[in-house]
């Protein structure tokens, strides 16, 4: 019978999988993997601001994550700074903030590897509930904006002529990816949670014919790197989040040669 931690760890990866994946075919389309760097190491800042301040750290991280969102989306409307600077600042300025912040933290023993990291193994009920609701939350306001950002993804300029609020769109993707990336600190840290977004998702690619399709195959994808990723991190006694990352590259790897395969015999 399966442990009750290892059994939370496989629930709370894969329901973050399956909320990750459609936010990570975006990612991919629009090309925001650095857009996802920022935010991740904004979160290390949110887990210092929170230990400081004396609130849930997951509160925390979310709010930093929200706060750089909307600094971004400010900056982008700032025609002198280029929105790449922008993000490089806003990246590694909140990353050295949060190290120094967290040389303030008294009293309270900071293991930095678990965020930095993951700690997947450490998931418990509030975190699990915590993906649940927030994660339903953004999926259905992404649902419900699926078709315009779709849109705004292929062509900002045909988007704008058919009276599609581009701007608001942007602004409130930005807003789910930091929702999202908040609650995912935990499982597979600050540096590789991006990993675990555009990875299955770029795996997807390789199969999907629509949009629809590659949003849940990178769902599917991403929860059996989870799986195989736990069951690498139980049997050979590896770090479970880095375990997850290579898993997913293993599976981006094995789906280019199957499609590669597949392409060779089809001209056979």
């Amino acid at each position: 019978m399966m442990d009750d931690f290892l059994f939370r760890a496989v629930l709370g990866g894969v329901l973050l999988a399956i909320v990750c994946g459609p936010f990570g075919a975006f990612i991919v389309w629009r090309r925001m993997a650095f857009f996802g760097d920022m935010l991740a190491h904004t979160a290390l800042l949110g887990v210092a601001l929170g230990l400081l301040i004396g609130v849930d750290v997951r509160i925390g991280m979310i709010a930093t994550c929200l706060a750089a969102a909307l600094i971004l989306a400010y900056g982008q409307r700032q025609s002198r700074i280029g929105s790449d600077t922008v993000l490089g600042m806003l990246a590694h300025s909140t990353l050295a903030l949060g190290m120094v912040a967290l040389a303030f933290v008294q009293g309270v023993a900071v293991d930095l590897m678990a965020y930095l990291f993951g700690d997947i193994l450490a998931v418990n009920a509030g975190d699990i509930l915590l993906l649940a609701v927030g994660g339903a939350f953004a999926l259905g306001i992404l649902a419900w904006m699926w078709r315009p950002l779709l849109a705004l993804t292929v062509s900002p300029e045909i988007a704008a002529a058919e009276s599609i609020p581009v701007e608001r769109l942007r602004l409130i993707f930005m807003l789910l990816m930091a929702l999202v990336i908040g609650m995912a600190i935990k499982i597979v840290g600050v540096l590789l949670i991006t990993a675990l977004l555009i990875v299955p998702a770029a795996s997807a690619r390789f199969f999907a014919r629509t949009p629809e399709q590659m949003a849940i195959g990178a769902g599917l994808f991403g929860a059996a790197s989870v799986l195989a990723g736990i069951a690498l991190s139980w049997h050979v006694d590896t770090p479970a989040g880095p375990s997850i990352v290579i898993s997913a590259a293993a599976i981006f790897v094995a789906s280019g040669i199957v499609m590669s395969a597949k392409r060779h015999f089809a001209r056979s």
